[in-house]
């Protein structure tokens, strides 16, 4: 027996987690662009340092631009999926030779030797050729060669709207390693995962283009900062070179267009705003209306998180929809001006949520898409001053739907498995808010924006993960929170309250509760007396070992815990039932419960 437990202890210690670390890598890139064939040919060299505690053999690549081509892993994904992927307009099997997307890696070595190399689509496997021990550091060089795809989902070449050039995800990039391992998935379309580390950047094409990218540009006399001359340079041929320095960021991303419009705006915190946009008279009103008030969000954000830690920021006109990167957004541009701000709000506050809270995305992309919406919505009804009585409505509208569509998923699902694109997009967006402003009505509303101050200046340049954001806000609320993380992103439980009253044997009204979802929550309860009074009543459940301070300016009555294994729970009023006007259970509606139409009494009319 004795010899067992040892044998059982040796082996259950590793699973001990261990001190957080994370990998870093450095990039030194040079690229030319051929605009007329939208082809492009380039050199990398990384000084990647493995702070990991095991010896790596073999470290992976991305390259994402093979996904776009027909009989790719995507091209695939797509046509089997539950339901149709609205973000994606074109068949991917239809593309042409010409509009399809490639990157091509060739005589990589690893410190002057040659490494062996496995392609697997968007995957490029290296088999090291010598092994990398904790704490060291290895260099590799490579070259590569890539083609632009058409403009199909975040990056590729002459957009809908007229931009010519959106280079996101377009060179070989490090895959993260990290406490779960490799996070080599295929590019299927949805979310990314990277190394932290310094980008230096060289981008070489025609005179003509004007380029936003990520990071500082580092030769301004030569190509005419300000862009005061750049209408000179369009008449003028051969290239030039834009270096860009981008330090302390994920990933590098640029865009380049001949009709590109350039300003700056100052910035809260001496940030300077660079915009972007195509020179449309139908949009540049909107545009210029916008800049004013992209200072504004930042600062918005600054304070209810953190400070932006850059000292430049970029709303640059391409790509579709809205996509997040370092320094940096690509938007559309043709549109009406509250969607503009809509959608600048969101992929601003991702600066925050992704590119300094820097999530897995595929296994946890709640945390910034969710976050995100979050407190870009909060953000807009404060700037926009539509002062919304439930800013948040929106989310939990579209959890509810999620809720009770038959198809929703765990939220800690990877985004490539979801069955149905519709349960990702709610899980991310609509779930991942209402987890926040859920939280909010768990421990407060101070110690919801204390907890998220803390996570940040905590885990910012970190790749977090949700316990981490629990431990920090237990500590901040004094409550105990592993229930409701568990709850809500592990399984698919919904909050499902009833409420009932009546008159006891002493003429005293009776509140009758009822737990009918599987997932508990500490409840509030009004109570609306005819003679105009009010009263709020806190129920607290026993896993969370505590109770929420009173938030608000009327009488807070706090009763026993209510423990989980019970579906019932009553409490009685010191006056009868003839007295009460209304019983409202969560009168602020930041509880997500499924079905609100048992959770009131109101008065039978004489």
């Amino acid at each position: 027996m004795k010899k067992l437990i040892i044998s059982f202890v040796l082996f259950a210690a590793p699973l001990v987690s261990a001190q957080y670390w994370q990998q870093a890598v450095d990039y030194t890139i040079a690229v030319e662009l051929d605009a007329e064939t939208a082809q492009y040919q380039g050199t990398e060299t990384l000084v990647y340092t493995n702070n990991s505690p095991e010896t790596l053999r073999k470290v992976f690549f991305h390259q994402y631009f093979n996904a776009f081509k027909p009989g790719s892993e995507m091209a695939v994904r797509l046509k089997n999926a539950g339901d149709k992927n609205g973000r994606f307009k074109v068949d991917l099997d239809t593309l042409t030779a010409a509009q399809q997307g490639f990157l091509k890696v060739s005589n990589m070595k690893q410190d002057g030797m040659p490494v062996e190399l496995v392609d697997s689509e968007t995957i490029l496997e290296v088999s090291l050729a010598k092994p990398l021990a904790p704490g060291q550091s290895t260099t590799f060089t490579m070259a590569f060669v890539g083609q632009v795809p058409d403009l199909i989902r975040r990056a590729g070449k002459n957009s809908r709207e007229g931009i010519a050039f959106s280079m996101a995800q377009w060179y070989p990039k490090m895959a993260e390693y990290d406490y779960e391992g490799w996070n080599a998935d295929p590019y299927t379309g949805r979310e990314f995962h990277g190394v932290w580390g310094d980008f230096d950047v060289k981008i070489t094409l025609d005179k003509a283009f004007t380029v936003a990218a990520s990071g500082y540009l580092q030769n301004a006399d030569d190509i005419g900062r300000g862009y005061s001359d750049r209408k000179k340079a369009k008449s003028k041929k051969g290239k030039i070179t834009w270096h860009y320095i981008a330090p302390n960021v994920h990933d590098f991303t640029w865009a380049a267009d001949p009709d590109y419009i350039h300003d700056t705006y100052p910035g809260p915190n001496d940030v300077t705003l660079h915009f972007f946009y195509k020179n449309n008279p139908d949009i540049i009103d909107n545009w210029k209306k916008l800049q004013p008030l992209t200072a504004k969000l930042m600062a918005y954000f600054n304070k209810a998180v953190g400070p932006y830690p850059y000292k430049q920021y970029s709303v640059v006109h391409g790509g579709d929809g809205g996509m997040e990167y370092a320094m940096l957004t690509l938007i559309t541009g043709n549109r009406k001006f509250g969607s503009l701000v809509g959608v600048t709000a969101h992929e601003l506050a991702h600066s925050w949520f992704q590119h300094i809270l820097a999530t897995n995305e595929t296994k946890h992309e709640w945390m910034d898409e969710g976050f995100t919406s979050f407190i870009s919505t909060l953000a807009e009804d404060e700037i926009l001053e539509e002062n919304k009585e439930f800013p948040l409505e929106g989310s939990y509208r579209g959890y509810y739907g999620l809720a009770t569509s038959g198809v929703e998923m765990p939220q800690a699902t990877n985004a490539n498995r979801y069955s149905h694109n519709y349960a990702y997009e709610r899980t991310a967006y609509s779930k991942g808010a209402v987890f926040l402003g859920q939280l909010g009505y768990i421990i407060g509303k101070e110690k919801l924006f204390e907890t998220l101050r803390t996570y940040y200046d905590e885990w910012k340049f970190k790749h977090p993960r949700p316990n981490d954001l629990r431990v920090i806000a237990e500590r901040v609320s004094g409550l105990q929170l592993q229930w409701y993380l568990t709850d809500w992103t592990q399984t698919t439980n919904t909050i499902d309250y009833a409420i009932a009253v009546e008159n006891d044997a002493e003429n005293k009204a009776v509140i009758q509760l009822e737990r009918i979802g599987l997932m508990p929550m500490p409840l509030e309860i009004l109570v609306q007396y005819k003679n105009g009074e009010a009263q709020l009543h806190y129920i607290p459940i026993s896993l969370m070992r505590g109770e929420k301070e009173n938030p608000y300016s009327i009488e807070w009555n706090v009763h026993k815990d209510w423990a989980w294994a019970n579906p019932k729970y009553s409490f009685s009023l010191d006056r009868p039932l003839t007295e009460i006007e209304a019983v409202v259970i969560d009168p602020s509606n930041l509880m997500a419960d499924i079905d609100k139409s048992n959770n009131f009494y109101v008065a039978p009319e004489k």
